[in-house]
């Protein structure tokens, strides 16, 4: 065939010195026209690194065929190709890359048709077939690139081996609204003008990411004209907006076929695209179930141009694409012992005690009488059923997200329960958080329901968090039209009077998201199942005895709702519990006297108030307080100073610093004496693991890197990896961070970040963070036992020891909390007190006003902020509070 007369610019090659892009890899390649472009020959443009591979040598285990979006062309894959290329190089599994320029745009041939999404997607398989392509075949799109490369993949499953995916959307809703950016493209008398006639759409785009000047130029290079610009305008037209368009046929028979793909499917996803939101993602994870997510935190719709998604790409090939992946080198994993399963239901305790009048739930925020409001087990049973109707009626289904934002006590505990029992997941995501925190959290764990109190419904609504809105109280009906209210609490049990319930959920199906503090990172939302649920309340009440009579005050919030799973009465005291160092040692007593309690949990920096506060105390609060049986302080270490001065307000009781962390609230327990009698190691002892949990030490190279390896020999300093009946299923749609958490372990394996060692009696001691290890030139130095010695100075409050310069020739320098007003270099004579306290060489002492801690347990302290800070000054800059 030969080519019709040319009507527009036609294909041609890139022009040299593009950034990062290799002219030897770019290639023209004549295509025979389908569909309505039949009968015409097309010159496509693509980058290929096939014939570069043939001249290595090297035979490719298979293709990766990228498909770009609008308004990018196949530059956008170049991290892509220069990687496939560097690893097959270096001996790992080699794969073609095929990255496509779509017709009318990048550098192929631009045409007089229309194309819409059913034309496209025959057009890379005609390209496909041109190149002799045959299988096993990837293919990896962004943007529309996302639709036209599982469209092509859905019509050729028996040539597929993955589909990958970032940043798109396979589905728009009938009646739906598109996203507002691409409202005002498609807007009438913007489409033309905003798309081709002038650079406009172009611009908006390339400014969605902070790109170098270089490679912004390198993405405008093909549409320098009117003329070349029309296919981003004719790309932008084909957008599926409305039933009766063109390519929703075509959308659909795509978006309904991706059910019944089998192949591995990965789906990676900037956060921070004003395009593509949340709500795109659910939807690809609900047709492809299967699917590994990863979110990268901070990125936005051009996540290729900001974060390294290549290696990521690659790796997971190796491990999903079973025959891509050169066997392992052998490394000694952690034992996977096999454990007995969990028995029974979270909700078990709450049935058994339904017709119980005895106190379950004690609210010290709302007053009854002469005293706070106490909900019955009866009453709190039938709550939970009517609510569990109710949320049925509603439309919430197994599986359904639940955010709950809503305070500690008997309508959380009630909705909690009541969820659960329907296979709802719950999230929860608390205020301590912080409101950008809290926003990312909801935002990204993408509810199908809110249940809020007003504030958090306001927030809800400011902040544009999705879900159906339910309020916890009934609302006046102008409030609930303002708040997007559908119904409160109290209506639901009307709504769902006299409705069966719902068959109970799976053991293995999810149960909660439970989103971290923070305070190493962006929050992260773990996924628990049900199972993993009862194993920890099971775990929680065969190490500390939990009886009916038993009684728990919490102050701590993981701890808050676990009272009914007990089958114990529970006490939240009156504080704010987002802001631990709110509670006081009367609202302590208080909480005890009511609920009679013989436990009591808080966090650490509710126990330095609490101990603070202690002047407050009332004959009648210490009688109180004297009939504690167990307290525990779990969250972050607690210094045996302070653990001794809260036991003296509790005098019988045995304190207890358990061990845990959000991916699993229990691995290990040490109590006060057992403390006390364990010497001459550095860190926090937190003892043994509970249970029938394991830990075990992954040692750290002379850079602080944790090995595959693990030990359980003692005083071998190391990541501390654990596994456990309740340890967490995964992290939400972070793949990558999954993995890595497991890496070189089994399945059921955790690395936890913390640094410790095991002593010769088997007992667990805490050393640090692991991105808080100093590598200086004589190895590797954790902070935590530095910190100890140099809090034995008197005039030091709290101590950091933080690593200044560069990796692997990093000094050590001591910043101390003093109480002084400014900050800055230490005087001389504190310099010399704390050098003499510690054996450890330090360079500096610097004093601050404050060390900057996490905002939930407002007791960790921020190192490497204190690192970046000690640095600075250090460097000459004028000192300011870090």
């Amino acid at each position: 065939m030969s080519h019709p007369r040319a009507i527009g610019p036609q294909a041609t090659l890139p022009p040299a010195g593009l950034p990062g892009l290799d002219p030897a890899l770019s290639r023209l390649v004549s295509v025979d026209g389908v569909l309505a472009d039949a009968g015409a020959t097309r010159l496509w443009h693509v980058l290929d690194t096939g014939d570069a591979l043939a001249e290595r040598g090297i035979e490719p285990r298979g293709t990766i065929v990228a498909v770009h979006g609008n308004p990018t062309w196949s530059y956008l894959w170049r991290a892509l190709v220069n990687a496939s290329l560097a690893r097959a190089d270096a001996g790992a599994t080699p794969w073609r890359v095929v990255a496509v320029d779509q017709l009318e745009m990048g550098f192929s041939e631009r045409t007089p048709l229309r194309r819409t999404l059913a034309q496209r997607i025959a057009d890379l398989d005609a390209l496909v077939t041109e190149l002799g392509i045959r299988g096993p075949i990837v293919t990896i799109g962004h943007d529309w690139g996302g639709p036209v490369s599982l469209g092509w993949a859905v019509e050729n499953r028996d040539r597929l081996a993955a589909v990958i995916a970032l940043n798109t959307a396979v589905h728009h809703p009938d009646g739906a609204e598109l996203p507002f950016a691409l409202r005002v493209a498609t807007a009438r008398g913007m489409l033309a003008a905003g798309t081709t006639g002038t650079t406009a759409f172009l611009d908006v785009t390339l400014a969605l990411a902070d790109l170098d000047p270089a490679v912004r130029a390198a993405f405008r290079a093909p549409y320098a004209t009117i003329a070349r610009r029309r296919g981003i305008g004719g790309f932008v037209a084909d957008i599926p907006a409305t039933p009766a368009h063109e390519s929703t046929p075509a959308l659909h028979r795509m978006s309904a076929g991706l059910r019944e793909l089998e192949v591995p499917a990965l789906l990676l996803r900037g956060p921070k695209d004003p395009v593509f939101g949340e709500d795109h993602l659910d939807d690809l994870t609900e047709r492809l179930p299967h699917a590994d997510v990863h979110r990268f935190e901070g990125a936005g719709h051009l996540l290729a141009e900001e974060r390294p998604y290549a290696d990521v790409v690659l790796d997971w090939l190796d491990e999903k694409v079973p025959d891509a992946a050169p066997a392992p080198a052998r490394t000694r994993r952690a034992s996977s012992r096999k454990r007995p399963a969990p028995t029974g239901r979270l909700w078990d305790a709450l049935d058994a005690r339904r017709d119980d009048d005895d106190t379950a739930v004690i609210d010290m925020t709302t007053s009854r009488g002469d005293g706070p409001l106490n909900v019955s087990w009866r009453q709190l049973s039938t709550r939970v059923d009517e609510l569990a109707a109710g949320l049925d009626a509603f439309g919430v289904r197994a599986g359904d997200r639940v955010s709950l934002l809503v305070q500690p006590g008997p309508t959380l505990t009630a909705a909690l329960y009541a969820c659960l029992r329907i296979g709802a997941v719950v999230v929860v995501a608390d205020r301590g958080l912080g409101i950008r925190g809290l926003s990312r959290a909801v935002r990204g764990a993408v509810p199908d329901v809110v249940i809020g109190e007003v504030a958090g419904l306001a927030a809800a609504r400011a902040l544009g968090w999705p879900g159906r809105r339910i309020s916890a109280a009934a609302l006046p009906a102008a409030s609930s039209r303002a708040l997007g209210v559908e119904a409160s609490l109290s209506d639901l049990p009307r709504a769902g009077r006299g409705r069966p319930l719902p068959a109970p959920p799976a053991a293995d199906a999810d149960a909660a998201v439970l989103f971290t503090s923070g305070s190493t990172g962006p929050a992260k939302g773990v996924v628990y199942t049900h199972a993993q649920l009862s194993a920890l309340r099971d775990t929680l009440a065969a190490h500390f005895g939990v009886t009916a009579d038993t009684g728990l005050v919490t102050g701590f919030a993981p701890f808050a709702l676990l009272g009914p799973a007990l089958g114990t009465r529970s006490a939240t005291p009156d504080m704010d519990v987002s802001a631990p160092r709110t509670l006081t040692a009367a609202a302590v007593a208080a909480a005890v006297r009511a609920s009679d309690a013989r436990i009591v949990f808080l966090s650490p920096a509710a126990v330095a108030n609490v101990v603070a506060t202690a002047g407050g105390l009332t004959d009648a609060d210490r009688a109180a307080l004297s009939r504690v049986e167990t307290f525990l302080s779990t969250g972050a270490p607690v210094g045996i100073d302070l653990l001794r001065r809260a036991q003296a307000l509790m005098p019988n009781a045995v304190a207890h610093t358990p061990y845990g962390m959000t991916e699993c609230l229990l691995v290990a327990d040490v109590t006060l004496p057992e403390i006390e009698a364990a010497a001459g190691d550095r860190g926090v002892c937190v003892g043994r693991p509970l249970g029938t949990g394991e830990v075990r030490i992954a040692p750290l190279d002379e850079l602080g890197r944790s090995s595959d390896d693990t030990t359980t020999e003692p005083r071998v300093t190391g990541e501390i990896v654990i596994s456990a009946p309740h340890l967490k299923r995964g992290y939400f749609r972070l793949h990558l961070t999954d993995r890595e958490a497991r890496r070189g372990l089994g399945e059921r394996w955790h690395r936890t970040g913390d640094v410790g060692h095991l002593d010769a009696e088997g007992r667990l001691w805490v050393e640090g963070r692991l991105p808080h290890v100093i590598t200086t030139a004589e190895g590797p130095v954790t902070p935590v036992g530095i910190e100890q010695d140099v809090e034995t100075v008197a005039a030091v409050q709290r101590a950091a020891a933080v690593g200044v310069g560069p990796a692997g020739r990093q000094v050590v320098v001591a910043v101390v909390e003093t109480g002084a007003r400014r900050p800055g270099l230490a005087s001389p004579e504190l310099t010399e007190a704390v050098r003499a306290a510690t054996a450890q060489r330090l360079a500096a002492v610097l004093v601050v006003p404050t060390l900057p801690t996490d905002i939930r347990h407002n007791s960790k302290i921020d190192r490497t902020r204190v690192s970046a800070w000690a640095e600075r000054v250090l460097a000459g800059e004028k000192p300011s509070a870090p």
